[in-house]
């Protein structure tokens, strides 16, 4: 079982499914292997037990129907960005892709998590500070993570994700950040003193200027705005 999940309906891979020239399932589930095959959508048999296993998990292999798609070629980069995504936000996970046409492949792992992803994302940057900044949380069964580190550039850089997925238009853990960032750091200005010679507050703009920070919060019943899922409501 799972405590969050970035789909709990099966609405994806149904689609998958339905928009594939053949899919086959496999499961390994209580030393048991089961498979089972579809063709457009239609199952060509029933789910049946093929042997015995001591793995866990799940294995699905599809080939996208030419007959919707004009171009059925997967880009390997493309992948790649994601699953590296993937690696960076499950600090210590190993995720292998391999190309069999070309033999290309790649094994994303990061002990580091998101320290590593904004360390990633700075490389070609001068750091400002060192090492990143990391916190870690939990409240009312919602789990958040942040790093931050700035570098010495003018743009900010903020990815955020819920329940490992990127939500590109941001939402209500992306404001509630924004907001705690600027509010912090113009309390602690003023608590040091560091701000008595200005005619008003610092401006979050001013604040996040050579920013890059990543954003990560796990929620057991997370609302999405739209099936794309690129920006989170609740």
């Amino acid at each position: 079982s799972y405590k969050v999940s970035g789909g709990l309906h099966g609405v994806g891979v149904s689609v998958v499914n339905a928009l594939s020239e053949l899919l086959n399932l496999e499961i390994w589930r209580d030393g048991q292997v089961y498979h089972q095959e579809y063709t457009r959508g239609k199952p060509v048999g029933g789910l049946e037990a093929t042997g015995t296993t001591k793995r866990r998990g799940t294995q699905i292999t599809f080939r996208p129907d030419g007959e919707i798609f004009e171009n059925v070629e997967f880009s390997f980069d493309t992948l790649a960005h994601r699953l590296r995504e993937l690696a960076f936000l499950n600090a210590g996970v190993t995720i292998k892709l391999e190309d069999e046409r070309t033999g290309k492949n790649h094994r994303f792992q990061y002990a580091g998590g998101i320290n590593s992803f904004v360390q990633f994302l700075n490389k070609n940057k001068t750091a400002v500070n060192t090492s990143p900044i990391y916190m870690k949380g939990k409240r009312d069964g919602v789990e958040a993570e942040i790093a931050l580190q700035w570098n010495n550039g003018y743009a900010d850089t903020v990815y955020s994700f819920a329940n490992n997925i990127n939500t590109q238009e941001g939402g209500t853990h992306l404001s509630g950040f924004r907001s705690a960032l600027t509010r912090t750091i113009n309390s602690y200005a003023n608590k040091k003193n560091l701000a008595k010679d200005l005619k008003e507050s610092v401006s979050g703009d001013d604040i996040r200027e050579g920013l890059v920070a990543v954003v990560s919060v796990k929620i057991p019943r997370p609302q999405f705005e739209g099936q794309t899922k690129t920006k989170l409501g609740n």
